[in-house]
Order: C-alpha cells, then sequence, then structure tokens
C-alpha cells in the first residue's frame, strides 16, 4: 500500500480540490481530462494511505468529509512551500548560501544588527539568517571553529590569534569601558579613584566565555574577588542596575543609563579598558564569500555601520 508521503503530491492536491469544487467525481475528471474510475482510484489511493474518508459518497454529489476539508486547508500552504524552496534553490545556485549564521558579541548593539537585517531581507533573498549570542573569545571562536560564517565585535584578531584556514578579520572600532555601579552601591559614595584594594572587597560582576571548548577569556578580575557570572554584557548590565556587584560596562552601553541617574561611574586606580573590536568570516578554502556574506560585510566596511554596532545602544526601561 502506499504511503502518505507517495500518495500526496502536487498533483494530488490539485485533483483533490477538483472535486472538491465540482462537487462529483464525473465533473472533476472532465475538468481534469481523465476517465472517472481512473479518478476514483486515485482518490481511494489517498484515503488509504491516510486511513481516513475524504468525501462522503453516500449521496449523488462527492461531498467533502471534515478530514478532506482539513487536508485541503492545508493543501495551499504545502504548495506554497514547495514553490517557495524550489525558489530558494535556484537562487542558491546563483551564489546565494542557503543559511548565514552570525555570532553576535554581546557588546555589539542589537538595534543595528536588527536593521540591517531588515535591510537584508527586503529583497527576499533566499539565504536564512541565525543569529548567536557569543561572549568574548566565543565569539571568534564561533567562526573559527565553523559554528557561524561572519563574527561581529570579536574582541580578538582572528588572523593573529588563531591560525584557522579560511578565516580572515578586519577591525570594526575601538570600543571603550568604564566602571559603573547603581547608586544605592556602596562604591557610589567611595571617595577618589577606587583602588584594587578596594574593589577586592566588593562582588564584582563579570560576562561568561562562551567559548565551546578550552580556556575562555576573563577581564578585569582580582585574585580573592567575590564574582557573580551572568551570560552576556546585557546581563552583566542588569545585574549591576540591581545593585549586585560593580563591573566595567561599554560605554555606550552604559551611557544612558548614566545620564538618567540609574548608575554611577567612578574612577578607578588602574586605567580604563579599551577594546579594540574586530569582525571575522569564514571562506571556503577554494571559492569567494556567499553573496549574503558579501552584502553583509559590504554593509559592515561602511563607517556609520561601524559606528552604530558599537555605539548605537538603547536604554530598555527595565529595572
Amino acid at each position: 500500500m502506499p504511503t502518505a508521503r507517495e500518495v500526496l503530491t502536487p498533483d494530488a492536491l490539485a485533483m483533490l480540490q477538483a472535486v472538491a469544487d465540482s462537487g462529483s467525481f464525473a465533473a472533476a475528471a472532465r475538468a481534469l481530462g481523465v476517465v472517472p474510475s481512473a479518478l476514483t482510484y486515485r482518490v481511494r489511493q489517498i484515503e488509504d494511505a491516510l486511513d481516513v474518508l475524504l468525501f462522503d459518497r453516500s449521496a449523488r454529489q462527492a461531498r467533502v468529509t471534515e478530514a478532506g476539508a482539513e487536508l485541503l486547508r492545508e493543501a495551499p500552504r504545502l504548495l506554497g512551500e514547495i514553490e517557495a524552496v524550489a525558489n530558494r534553490v535556484r537562487r542558491v545556485a546563483t551564489g546565494w548560501e542557503a543559511q548565514l549564521t552570525i555570532a553576535l558579541d554581546s557588546a555589539v548593539a542589537i538595534e543595528p544588527v536588527l536593521e540591517l537585517a531588515a535591510g537584508f531581507y527586503a529583497p527576499a533573498p533566499p539565504t536564512r539568517l541565525k543569529l548567536l549570542d557569543e561572549s568574548l573569545l566565543g565569539t571568534v571562536r564561533a567562526v573559527t571553529e565553523g559554528h557561524a560564517d561572519l563574527a561581529i565585535g570579536a574582541i580578538v584578531d582572528a588572523t593573529q590569534s588563531f591560525a584557522a584556514p579560511g578565516v580572515h578579520s578586519r577591525p570594526l572600532g575601538e570600543l571603550r569601558f568604564i566602571y559603573c555601579v547603581a547608586p544605592r552601591h556602596p562604591l557610589a559614595k567611595a571617595r577618589g579613584p577606587l583602588t584594587d584594594e578596594l574593589l577586592r572587597r566588593h562582588r564584582a560582576v563579570a560576562t561568561a566565555d562562551s567559548s565551546r571548548g578550552g580556556q575562555g577569556m576573563t577581564m578585569n578580575l582580582l585574585g580573592g574577588q567575590d564574582v557573580l557570572t551572568v551570560p552576556t554584557l546585557r546581563a552583566k548590565l542588569q545585574a549591576q542596575l540591581h545593585g549586585l556587584g560593580g563591573g566595567f560596562l561599554p560605554e555606550p552601553m552604559a551611557r544612558p543609563y548614566v545620564e538618567a541617574g540609574r548608575l554611577i561611574v567612578r574612577p578607578t586606580a588602574r586605567p580604563s579598558p579599551v577594546g579594540q573590536m574586530h569582525c571575522a568570516w569564514r571562506v571556503p578554502t577554494r571559492g569567494r564569500p556567499g553573496k549574503a556574506l558579501q552584502w553583509w560585510l559590504e554593509r559592515i566596511d561602511q563607517p556609520a555601520t561601524r559606528r552604530a554596532l558599537l555605539e548605537g545602544h538603547r536604554a530598555d526601561g527595565s529595572v
């Protein structure tokens, strides 16, 4: 007996719709140019494969059953998906990737990325986008280890730090960090620059390295200091807004909250960190970047885009 997968073809769905529209097997057979017996046999094959009755034959007309109506409701979606896949395959054959995976460091502003995604989707390319949330070495390793095609906001230069074939890297821009605490935190009213000895007495909020394997990276932590580790810089920001600890935050990310009085910037005896951020991407050993990757690289190459990615943070209104 044929299976459901074998009988539910586009032609079969069109045939069932013709029977439903005409109200009889004979009329549908005439419209389709086949003999009624052949049409009846094919419908019976589909019913047997699904183990349901699609048409009520007790009257002179072929009335659609509830099961048949449900199948016909799904038919346009199924046919549309087949057509969409066919169109995507044709576009992929012209150089568009089936999927582009982008690793975003949590220091990168999400709004500019989503605006870029909207521009990317505007001409309806066949490429699906997948965005990964990464931190510290995990951002660049997502590319060097093959989990992503493009990394935005990597804290290290992929070509200098990792010898991965086909991986390229370029600077994205500098990102300055400032030490912040909530207004109710004890360090908010401490006098003078905060020394390491004073910082060590208070909990630090740290971002976990999202590397999937091997040793990760830590930044600006002191030996013996209590640490609250959170998954992303955005979570670190929220923890500091809640007064759970202090730490260095990207100045553009902290700025809206500093201006609103929800974070206090404190000078430290140690120099404030400045990170040189990068984007990194993977190109097949033989060949050029696909069209989707080229599209993103061309946009990131624009100074206004690079600036927005590092500075375009907005307050989320929480806390």
